[in-house]
Formats: structure tokens, sequence, C-alpha cells
């Protein structure tokens, strides 16, 4: 039996003469970190030029899953929900946990170009749409509202990601990695403070999601206008494979994803890497006001000088990956983000001024934020062939989901053992992430199979 008949047999998608493992084996004389042939032209651009559209595609990413996560917590304690209610909005999570579900057909329908600005459009009609029910207090009709918004917010990262691997080559990716998380955190701080400020200042809820509305649907039109279109790809029978609309060539986003060298050290490496932050971070507001300060003091040092901290910290760390590789780089920052959270068992059990906290709060995110720039560049090289949109998706959505369940029981795990215990707990949480950076592999994914 040939190749060809074993991998049809198998279920997997082959075209004609082909094999899987020869439509996904790299070009015979590509060196190991030559851009796609396909990129040429973006390559030779300065990075000034592609630096426009990643900060409002990476923006646009961040206002709606803040207004999912952060602003609706705002709305909801503005006209008097439960704790419990107030809780719930973690469960808005969910659509970025299970995102990879539909992320092959992202990779297998259209263009990405057209899903950003389909997404974008869409939400921006969404988030208007809640702007009276918000404005009135009517939480019921806000809550399923949010949850739309949370799908379409998930479904627009799957696009924004797979275009940003499609329209940039790979040192390009690198290098703007930083630029990507700092464009989110910048998008987070518009909206935690900017949106909320102004729903105050106004006198009332309707004029944030109008300002929020508007924001989207002026990125939705601006990108239709100026987001570049990448040129065809070199290799078209990767993306005849994409477009094969049948059940096997969607269930081949997953199985190619697994299929890459050491995926049980990825996987885990995934799982692990920002589970002690995540325990972590959702415990930093509790603790702050626990060490005394009050909601302007933590809205100062966390959300204001936390935030352009970790801006900071995000564009820094994906200088550093790009100039350097993440061969050289994953290891000290994956230790140096572990050896952060160390500081605030030691703001627990000494309790300074607040001088003190808000320094290990700028290092604590300056620290963290540098690691999310370099794990965002070792998620892109696990995404190859043609379902880097589908491979990311599957990246991200795991990490979210890890956060998930770490965040679920920080606040069980804090009240039952005080938070000097817990932070040091934390710290031990990340030490795994830690061991496994030493091993995992740091090159570009084979995209040949590979057993699992």
């Amino acid at each position: 039996m040939s190749r060809v008949e074993r991998a049809s047999a198998r279920g997997e998608v082959v075209l004609p003469g082909r094999s899987v493992e020869e439509v996904y084996a790299p070009p015979k004389n590509a060196a190991p970190d030559e851009p796609r042939p396909a990129a040429d032209a973006e390559a030779k651009e300065s990075p000034l030029r592609a630096a426009p559209w990643v900060a409002t595609t990476y923006f646009g990413e961040g206002l709606p899953y803040s207004i999912v996560h952060q602003v609706s917590a705002e709305l909801f304690t503005a006209f008097g929900a439960s704790l419990q209610a107030i809780g719930y909005t973690a469960f808005y999570g969910f659509a970025w946990n299970a995102k990879f579900l539909w992320s092959p057909l992202v990779d297998m329908y259209g263009k990405k170009r057209v899903w950003v600005v389909a997404t974008q459009l869409v939400l921006g009609l969404s988030i208007l749409a809640l702007a009276m029910p918000a404005d009135r207090g009517d939480l019921p009709v806000v809550a399923w509202g949010l949850i739309v918004v949370s799908v379409l917010a998930a479904t627009q990262d799957i696009s924004v990601d797979g275009f940003y691997l499609d329209a940039l080559p790979e040192k390009r990716q690198a290098s703007f990695s930083g630029l990507r998380v700092a464009a989110f955190r910048a998008a987070m701080l518009v909206a935690r403070g900017g949106l909320v400020v102004l729903a105050g200042i106004a006198g009332g809820w309707r004029w944030a999601f109008f300002a929020a509305a508007a924001m989207m649907l002026l990125l939705g039109v601006g990108h239709a206008l100026f987001l570049p279109r990448p040129s065809a790809p070199a290799r078209p029978e990767i993306e005849a494979l994409a477009v094969r609309k049948t059940e096997a060539s969607y269930l081949q986003a997953f199985v190619t994803f697994l299929r890459q060298p050491k995926v049980g050290l990825v996987l885990a490496f995934i799982l692990t890497f920002r589970a002690g932050d995540a325990l972590m971070f959702a415990m930093h507001t509790p603790f702050l006001k626990d060490l005394g300060l009050n909601l302007t003091q933590r809205g100062f040092v966390s959300g204001t000088w936390g935030t352009v901290s970790s801006i900071a910290g995000s564009i820094l760390g994906g200088m550093v990956v790009s100039r350097l590789g993440l061969e050289r780089t994953l290891k000290p920052i994956s230790i140096l983000q572990s050896a952060a959270i160390p500081l605030y068992a030691w703001l627990a059990w000494a309790r300074p001024g607040i001088g003190a906290i808000a320094a290990v709060v700028l290092v604590e995110q300056f620290v963290a934020y540098a690691g999310s720039a370099a794990f965002m560049v070792f998620i892109m090289r696990r995404c190859q062939g043609a379902y880097r949109a589908s491979h990311f998706a599957i990246g991200s959505a795991l990490m979210s989901l890890a956060t998930t369940l770490a965040g679920s029981v920080s606040g069980h795990l804090a009240k039952g053992v005080g938070f000097t215990t817990f932070f040091l707990l934390a710290f031990l949480a990340s030490i795994p992430g830690v061991i496994l950076s030493m091993f995992v592999p740091t090159n570009r994914a084979d995209e040949a199979p590979a057993k699992v």
C-alpha cells in the first residue's frame, strides 16, 4: 500500500499525487529562518508600514475583551448586582477557551482579511445594541448580549491572529510580538479606565457603550480600507488543502497540530507557563485592598502605572526576543517571570507603604508581560502550514483554559491559607513552566507528521 493510500485510510486529506508528509514538508532549499516567498515584498518593507495595522488590529482584540471581562463587572457592580452574579462574568471566558472548536472554519472559508473586517463591524453593532439596556440597568439583557459579544470577540481573535501570521514573514512576527501585547493592553486601559470614567462623567452607561461601538466600527471601516492584502501564497497546494470543505479537512487542523515534534512537552508548557501568574492576578485587586489601598490608589497603582509598565515590558520583551532569538531568551524570561511572584509574598508578610507596593506591582507587571511577548512567539512557532490560524487558536485557547482553571480556585485557596502562603503556592505553580522552558522546542514546528 502506498503512502497516499495509507494516509487516505487514516482519514487524512491528501492531494492528487501528494501525501500529507509531502504537502507539509518545507521546501528543500529553504533556510530554517527564511521568510515565506509569499511575504518577500512585506519582508523588504520598513517595519513602520506594518506597525500601524498590527497595533490597530490588536487594539481591536483588546477592546471587546475588556468590555466583556472588566467593564461588565463595573456595570454590574454599579447597579447593585450580587457578588455571585459578578463572579459569573468569568464564564464569558469560555468563548476564548473553546474558540479552537470553530477556528478551522476561519482557515477553511474565506480570507482572514474579510473575517477581521466583518467581525469588527458586527462587534460594533452588537455593542451598540447593548447601550440602552446598559443605561437603564437591564442586566439580564446585557448579560445575554455579552455572550454574543464574547463569541464574536473570540472569532475576531482567530482571524486577527491568522492574518498576522499570513501577512508577515516569521522574523517580523517575532519583532512585533511586543507591540501586539502592548496594543492589547492599551485597549484594556482605554476600556477599564476611559469608558468607565466616561460613564461616570456623562451620567449614563449608554455613552460608554456608544464610544466603544464607535471605536469598533471605525476600526472595521479603517481596516476595510487600509489593511494590507497579503500576496498569494507561494505553495498553493497547501491552500488547496485548507479550503477543502470536508469533515476530514476540519479534523486535519487538530491532527496537524498534535503531530508536531515533542507535542507532549509543548502542550504541558502551554498549560503551565502562566499558571503562577494566573493564580496571582486573580487575587491582585482584593490583595491590594487588603493592604489598605483605596479605590483611587488601586486605580493609580495597578490600573494606570501598572498597565503602562506592562506595555513597556511587552514591547521590550518582544524586542529582546526578536534580536536574540527565542532559543536564547525563553528560559531566562521564564525564570524572571517566576522569580517576580515571591515579591507579592513579601508584600503580604511585610505590609510596607504604598511606595514599596507600587514598586513591586510595576516590576511584576513589567516582567509578566515580557513573558507574554515571548510566549506569543513560542505559540507562533507552533503554527505552520495551511492551518496557521487554527494552530494559534488551539495554543492560545489552551493557555486561556489554564488561566480560567487557575483563577477559579484562587479565591478559595487564598481564603484558606492567607495571602503570604497563597503567593508562595503561586510561585510553586510557576516552577513546572520554568523547567519545561528548558526542554520545549523553540525552532519552527516541523510540519511533517510526527507520532503523538
